[in-house]
């Protein structure tokens, strides 16, 4: 029995260059592929693959809301981030939301075709450097990450969350979840009373 996959990236070059790579191993089969999260989950629903080797950052619905609906929808795929992105957070949120693998794209093919399998048995598979971001994590979940100090301090200036994405060159919708997350560590109700505890406690 072959390993079905499909592929989800906005970027039809690295998920030409994902199928060609996966195709190269005879237990693997991609059925399927698409460019953002909510055609993922139509073919994930038509397709009924095994493994889902999802990206992160996409248009419209991104990768940890596509996994938060397949969980809500208790669709039985086993999903695999590959992504670019390294941030605590993001590694986290992946996590939570149901992720059985993290992978960096610029990962050796050996460790994604190790990935797919490990995740297929039904393990679950971290680089080291996503492992240990996520230890870190859990070992003191209140902190702040390098990226939320650098969100906080232009939240501090009276900079908008559109004005913070175009400074840090990152996605509003990033800025949202970062800010969510600022305001969650730091028990406050809003942008203000964030500023307010940070100053406080010596953060900005």
């Amino acid at each position: 029995m072959k390993i079905r996959i499909v592929v989800v990236d906005d970027h039809p070059v690295v998920r030409d260059g994902l199928i060609a790579m996966l195709n190269t191993q005879s237990d693997f089969e991609v059925v399927g592929e698409a460019g953002d999260g909510e055609e993922a989950l139509q073919k994930v629903e038509k397709r009924n693959p095994d493994v889902l080797l999802l990206d992160l950052e996409m248009p419209g619905v991104d990768g940890v809301e596509t996994l938060r609906r397949l969980q809500e929808e208790k669709v039985q795929v086993r999903v695999i981030v590959f992504t670019v992105f390294d941030t605590d957070e993001r590694i986290v949120s992946a996590m939570q939301a149901g992720a059985k693998g993290y992978l960096l794209k610029g990962a050796p093919r050996d460790e994604v075709f190790r990935a797919v399998r490990v995740v297929n048995e039904g393990g679950s598979l971290l680089e080291p450097l996503v492992a240990s971001k996520l230890l870190d994590n859990v070992n003191n979940p209140d902190a702040l990450t390098a990226r939320q100090k650098e969100v906080l301090k232009l939240i501090a200036t009276g900079l908008l969350n559109k004005e913070i994405a175009d400074q840090l060159n990152i996605a509003e919708r990033t800025v949202k979840f970062h800010v969510s997350e600022i305001l969650a560590k730091l028990g406050a109700g809003n942008r203000t009373e964030a500023v307010a505890v940070a100053t406080q406690k010596g953060l900005i």
